[in-house]
């Protein structure tokens, strides 16, 4: 049965050393009290509950699954399932950084992500439960009634119910402007909805009393395509007035899907058959308010992943240090013992240091997208949370379709370094593997997160936002540059900026005169834009470490960090030339192929 550590320390270094989020957040008056103790204290509490509470309840929620029942629509998830979350209410988790007054701790955004990592870590299927009511939480804070946000932000805060994002139907996956479902306007102000939606994560469960579903529809009126799209608060049970509840609402389960992982998440196939719901947000603009939900979904499905490269890195190596497997190709290392560890084999090293550069990376990435998103939010100066904002909006693609695909990669690696014995369910490995692998389809599949960030993010608008990244990657090489210490970091991430520059160019160019050349182009991309990315993280932190060293500090973690930084520039930032090779052979290799797809 696999184990989980909290990697707390590795927090702390991103949060205190590396970025400075505390002396950035004293800056927002909400947090100006604020101090490293406090974070530091939350996320070992946070760590605690992940890994005694939750992580226990993993392989046995991945076996037992979720049941329904046909005859009542309802849906009984894994043992263990609804006592764990009772405690996760109970001691306050779901309000840690919702606003105080709907009862929420008013906490930055960077505590609740870092929590999240390690909860994904611990259980990915059951933190999908509270997961997808952030979600809810935030697109009804910014486009729901005053009325809404009385009755139901309270109740998600304090997780009393769960929330939903019910957008895909049979027929239509990505291209929402497809959608069938229906909305009718009632006297009294709220509409009636009939139509079908699928693969509704944790859309029917007895975790909650409640579930508030946010239900795309069409009005009668309704333009076609995504422009003829609005939201709709659609209840399980309606609410009366005094806030308790009233009839069941006639949205029911009608199926589970049978899927490759993710057992212990009900992903229910939900049939509205006249359900009373109440607009969000203006008619026909649903998708701008939905898109609230959608963003912040995608940056926790690269928080997934990164939560399931970290666990699986963890397992995979304790499983190499106590593995005997052959000898060392320069001599026993084991003398006393028949055969060596694993670990000693190259191939091996270069598995776990692959998961570990994907976590680390990861984890950098996403706390600093955190920060950026608290200060887009809640800082003072309009001027910054423009800027911040900028920043969220175009790393939220990377952080999806980045992470997903490295999580992926890294799981399959940490599978592969317990050979067999990964291939079986009570290792706990293969379901790493299969949990991640839905990670890279749903909330929009990776290619779309690229066709995102080159056509929208960076195109659009002629590079303007991703030339604010390279601003700081910039004045990270001016800083940097002269120091010879730094010298196998920053040159690689200098060398690749100025490449980044004009491969975007590039691509531009031809994307003007044909929109394939984008989307053959795109995927590539965003995996060279992810690396631009890391790159600077890694090279940030290796700056951090040798300063300490410099300092005198005789702290492992330094030495690890750096070795982690080495490996990373020399073994996987190389990817990148290969990338853009790809890319820039065009369009007709892949479009001019009727034949060969006949």
């Amino acid at each position: 049965m696999p184990t989980y550590t909290p990697p707390l320390r590795d927090m702390q270094f991103v949060m205190h050393e590396v970025l400075g989020v505390v002396d950035e957040l004293k800056a927002i008056p909400r947090h100006a009290e604020l101090d490293a103790d406090t974070l530091n204290a939350v996320l070992e509490e946070g760590g605690k509950f992940a890994a005694e509470v939750v992580q226990p309840l993993n392989l046995s929620g991945d076996a037992e699954g979720c049941t329904l029942d046909a005859a009542t629509h309802e849906v009984r998830t894994p043992q263990g399932f609804k006592a764990a979350y009772q405690q996760y209410v109970e001691g306050g988790w779901p309000a840690l950084s919702c606003e105080p007054e709907y009862g929420g701790q008013g906490l930055p955004f960077v505590a609740n992500q870092c929590f999240y990592e390690m909860l994904n870590s611990a259980n990915q299927a059951w933190t999908m439960y509270p997961g997808l009511s952030h979600g809810a939480y935030e697109a009804l804070h910014a486009h729901g009634t005053e009325a809404q946000k009385k009755q139901f932000l309270p109740k998600l805060t304090s997780g009393e119910w769960t929330g939903t994002m019910c957008l895909t139907e049979p027929h239509c996956g990505t291209d929402l402007g497809l959608l069938r479902t229906r909305a009718e306007p009632q006297q009294d102000g709220s509409y009636k909805l009939t139509g079908n939606k699928i693969f509704i994560s944790a859309g029917e469960h007895d975790m909650a009393p409640n579930i508030l579903h946010l239900v795309l529809a069409r009005l009668p009126d309704a333009p076609k395509g995504s422009k003829g799209i609005s939201l709709f608060l659609v209840p399980k049970f309606l609410v009366n007035d005094d806030g308790s509840l009233g009839a069941r609402n006639p949205i029911f389960c009608t199926a589970l899907e049978h899927k490759m992982g993710i057992h212990g998440n009900a992903t229910a196939q939900l049939t509205l058959d006249g359900a009373v719901g109440t607009l969000v947000g203006e008619p026909h603009k649903g998708l701008q308010a939905m898109f609230v939900m959608m963003n912040a979904a995608r940056l926790g499905v690269g928080n997934q992943s990164l939560g399931l490269t970290e666990v699986a890195y963890q397992n995979a190596l304790a499983y190499a240090k106590e593995r005997l497997q052959m000898r060392s190709l320069t001599g026993p290392k084991a003398k006393d013992s028949e055969a060596d560890p694993i670990i000693v084999h190259p191939d091996v090293r270069k598995m776990l240091l692959t998961a570990r550069a994907w976590a680390e990376g990861g984890r950098a990435m996403s706390i600093y997208c955190a920060l950026m998103l608290d200060k887009a939010l809640h800082h003072p100066d309009e001027k910054v949370r423009k800027e911040s904002d900028d920043i969220v909006a175009l790393l939220t693609p990377i952080v999806k379709a980045f992470l997903t695909d490295n999580g992926f990669a890294a799981t399959n690696a940490c599978m592969q370094v317990f050979g067999g014995h990964g291939y079986i369910h009570e290792t706990g490995m293969e379901q790493f593997v299969r949990d991640a692998r839905i990670n890279m389809i749903y909330e929009g599949t990776n290619t779309v997160q690229s066709l995102d960030l080159l056509g929208r993010k960076v195109l659009a608008n002629q590079g303007a936002t991703l030339k604010k990244f390279g601003k700081l990657v910039a004045a990270l090489i001016e800083q940097e540059g002269v120091n010879e210490k730094m010298a196998e970091f920053i040159n690689p991430l200098a060398y690749l900026a100025d490449q980044m520059t004009k491969f975007t160019t590039e691509i531009g160019f031809k994307g003007f005169t044909n929109a394939d050349e984008v989307g053959a182009a795109s995927v590539d991309y965003l995996r060279v834009a992810g690396h631009l990315v890391f790159a600077y993280f890694f090279a940030r932190m290796a700056s951090v470490a040798l300063k300490k060293q410099a300092e005198g500090n005789a702290d492992p973690f330094y030495r690890a960090k750096l070795q982690t930084a080495r490996f990373y520039f020399a073994r996987l930032l190389p990817e990148t030339a290969s990338l853009m090779r790809c890319a820039r052979s065009g369009a007709a290799n892949l479009m001019d192929t009727e034949e060969a797809l006949a």
